[in-house]
């Protein structure tokens, strides 16, 4: 996007790519559908970016969700919106995206230089004068924009590259660490639900004292671990740092308390002649009723006759109230995004130039910003990308761009 813009600005730009071909991260991004925007107003948007919202004003009111989708359907794709204004390619294949990116790059005028490493940044006198590449080559550019991503899924070439050229550049890197990423739990029962997707519960995030963080209605899935799933990757953002937060997830959202113990007194009674492990299955999922009965306390066989109204109501609660304990996230070689990156106070948000170098832009990940699930950190990187592009070339410069 960055090298595009600033081709359509009339620079002369280079698009360097470490890896092989362009694009890999993008190519497994959405389980390779691509989530590639999300259909939404941009306040909305800032609602959902928990780390630094404000500075990505600029770059959004430039470049927002409705010119991102503007901005492929030009470029021939059609584009789907599914549940949370999830928006996708009509073909969920997120190698389209990619490529509808090169034509956009190569109808520019962009120059690709694929398979190439870069060493170093280079600078003088307060501005950029070019790159050192591997191997001792020197390319000499007015504009460098660096755009290299996080240190998440290193596999695809995200490596943190960009973290340690910023920093020789004498910019200060917040501490990076997994952001959208599984979590590990206290408690050891999810290993019994392995494998179970949840969908349509509500999860709530609470702090260690207790603080209500978010609460959101989705889908969530156990592992041997603990748990993952979009609702616990938006979750993971909030108390990645916070060992001992709580998720407490709503078994049955769509029903208050009350509904459920009806439900549940018209299921006891249709079950009157079973035992209690075998009265829960018009209610809930099979694997998860063995963690349910042990968690209650009703041993498995007692007679669903025999349960007392406590009992029943503690169950209520329980299905309402089914609570975790964080014990750590996933490492972030596991993580969707990268947390933390080139401060945010050392960048203009009017230009993404950097306030240290002159000729010097940075765009996505790299940056310290970071979003929740749902489109919305593709859009930060379309919108910080365009930005960059747009204002390295604002004088007729050549332009270096990965």
């Amino acid at each position: 996007m960055a090298a595009g813009r600033a081709a359509e600005r009339g620079a002369d730009v280079l698009l360097i790519e470490k890896n092989r071909t362009v694009g890999r991260k993008l190519q497994i991004s959405g389980k390779g559908r691509c989530n590639l925007a999300n259909d939404t107003e941009i306040n909305d948007l800032l609602a959902h970016v928990p780390t630094n919202p404000k500075f990505l004003r600029s770059a959004l009111h430039n470049f927002g969700p409705k010119d991102t989708q503007t901005f492929f359907t030009n470029l021939g794709m059609k584009l789907k919106v599914e549940r949370g204004n999830r928006v996708f390619p009509v073909s969920d294949n997120a190698e389209e995206v990619v490529d509808a990116l090169r034509k956009y790059c190569i109808n520019a005028g962009v120059e690709v230089n694929a398979g190439v490493t870069v060493r170093r940044i280079s600078f003088g006198g307060g501005k950029v004068s070019g790159i050192d590449m591997e191997g001792g080559a020197f390319l000499s550019a007015d504009a460098v924009i660096l755009a290299t991503g996080g240190a998440s899924y290193p596999i695809t070439g995200s490596t943190g590259d960009g973290y340690r050229m910023a920093e020789e550049l004498g910019h200060t890197i917040a501490p990076i660490h997994a952001g959208l990423v599984p979590i590990v739990t206290e408690e050891s029962w999810p290993t019994e639900a392995q494998g179970l997707s949840l969908r349509n519960v509500k999860l709530t995030t609470l702090s260690p004292e207790g603080k209500k963080l978010r609460s959101e209605i989705g889908e969530m899935l156990f592992t041997h671990y603990g748990v993952t799933g979009p609702l616990v990757l938006t979750a993971s953002s909030l108390i990645a740092d916070k060992p001992g937060s709580k998720l407490v997830i709503d078994l049955k959202p769509g029903l208050d308390e009350a509904k459920l113990d009806d439900r549940l007194q018209r299921d006891f009674l249709e079950n009157a002649k079973r035992h209690f492990g075998n009265a829960l299955g018009a209610l809930l999922p099979t694997s998860i009723i063995p963690v349910i009965v042990t968690l209650s306390r009703i041993g498995p066989h007692a007679p669903v006759s025999q349960i007392t109204r406590e009992q029943r109501l503690a169950l209520v609660q329980l299905l309402k109230h089914l609570t975790l304990t964080v014990k750590e996230t996933r490492p972030l070689n596991e993580a969707i995004v990268t947390a933390g990156g080139v401060n945010v106070s050392e960048i203009n948000s009017t230009t993404m130039e950097s306030k240290i170098i002159h000729g010097l832009y940075f765009a996505g990940e790299v940056i310290d910003v970071d979003a929740f699930t749902g489109g919305f950190n593709l859009q930060i990187a379309w919108s910080t990308g365009h930005l960059a592009g747009e204002s390295a070339a604002v004088s007729d410069t050549t332009v270096a761009s990965w």
